[in-house]
């Protein structure tokens, strides 16, 4: 069984088990987290359910095991022939989740 669901403006594709990195999210380690913007629901049995846009009734249920920094991204200006040079490095927080139960 998987599910397709939406945090921090991406789309996951998620099955029960899975340890899962977000964006950061409010809550804290070892809270629970639950998702509502389900798309779509494919059971053991090949049924799929599709929303419009989401599904009713449908939510992931995960828990938050860690929240930690991600690998830094460098970012690089230069204006060519002017002596201008900038370089600034950026750590984005993330969450890890593990989901615990796809609910229909």
């Amino acid at each position: 069984m998987y599910a397709v669901v939406s945090s921090g403006g991406k789309q996951y594709k998620i099955s029960v088990g899975d340890v899962v990195k977000l964006e950061k999210l409010p809550q804290g380690v070892g809270e629970k987290v639950e998702f509502s913007d389900v798309f779509m629901v494919c059971t053991d049995d090949k049924e799929v359910k599709v929303g419009n846009p989401l599904v009713k009734n449908a939510k992931v249920i995960g828990s938050i095991i860690n929240e930690e920094k991600d690998k830094k991204v460098i970012v690089f200006k230069k204006k060519r022939r002017k002596g201008y040079r900038r370089k600034k490095g950026h750590r984005q927080w993330h969450s890890l989740v593990r989901i615990e139960q796809i609910v229909t």
